[in-house]
């Protein structure tokens, strides 16, 4: 089993495709300003939105792994994506920074290394 998309509800189909595209993701569906899906700058998982009357951001999480969250925040910074957090070291060995797009969805900018799916306390199979 393999993850394929992430899909989350907007507010505004403009204002959502600006925001992703300045994430850097490349815009490959775009339906009747209703639906857009987007493919990552890496690996083969593509990300969504639909537009929602009501759309209600939610506690999960998002994560997009980058090899040096510091210089990956500074360019976003640069391209004028607010941050709700700098980068820092967290206590489960990861370096993160935590943003919201424009209809409040929340993501974590992050690099783990090894630890992202073997950190010392992973359980054996």
């Amino acid at each position: 089993m393999d993850l394929n998309q992430v899909t989350v509800a907007v507010r505004d189909f403009h204002e959502s495709v600006t925001f992703y595209s300045k994430l850097g993701l490349r815009l490959i569906v775009s339906e009747r300003d209703e639906y857009a899906r987007f493919e990552m700058p890496s690996g083969s998982s593509t990300f969504s939105f639909y537009v929602s009357d009501a759309p209600v951001a939610g506690d999960t999480v998002i994560y997009f792994e980058v090899d040096d969250v510091d210089r990956t925040y500074t360019e976003l910074c640069a391209r004028g994506i607010p941050f709700d957090t700098t980068p820092k070291d967290e206590s489960f060995r990861w370096r993160t920074a935590y943003f919201s797009d424009p209809s409040g969805n929340p993501f974590c900018l992050f690099h783990a290394g090894p630890d992202r799916r073997f950190p010392p306390w992973r359980l054996e199979d």
